[in-house]
């Protein structure tokens, strides 16, 4: 019996919480090895000492597909001007005439159409592969 209360005493004592051992705390173990590299933009444009002037023009006229466009473009420092055509699918066509002045007005454009619109009736131009089997026989009056 009296190891009975013995064994009683031991797991008591054993569950009990120890009023002198601290609490645990939980840290997190993780330690950068390196330090952030400091912030540098990828690319740094290169100042010039004088503004860009260019020309450029091209155009496109395939009468197979049916494309049909040009454009042509002027700068001169930060002035730029230029102009382009494209022929519509309705047979008009449209002239957007630009201008970039500076860094406040921004992209000014006009745009203009010649030419009237037209929609051709579409037909198609194939004809169907299959026949009927059978036509039905037509209806007499007596």
């Amino acid at each position: 019996m009296k190891t009975f209360i013995a064994l009683i005493l031991l797991a008591v004592a054993s569950a009990a919480p120890a009023a002198d051992k601290p609490e645990p705390t939980y840290e997190p173990r993780y330690e950068p090895r390196y330090a952030p590299a400091p912030y540098k933009p990828a690319y740094k444009q290169p100042a010039y000492e004088e503004p860009p002037k260019y020309e450029y023009q091209y155009a496109v006229a395939d009468h197979y597909s049916g494309a049909d466009f040009n454009q042509n473009e002027a700068r001169d420092g930060y002035a730029t001007n230029g102009e382009y055509r494209v022929v519509l699918p309705d047979g008009r066509t449209q002239i957007v005439t630009y201008t970039v002045q500076d860094n406040e007005s921004g992209y000014v454009a006009d745009v203009k159409y010649e030419g009237e619109a037209s929609y051709p009736e579409e037909k198609p131009s194939y004809k169907p592969a299959y026949k009927p089997a059978y036509e039905p026989a037509p209806a007499y009056e007596a």
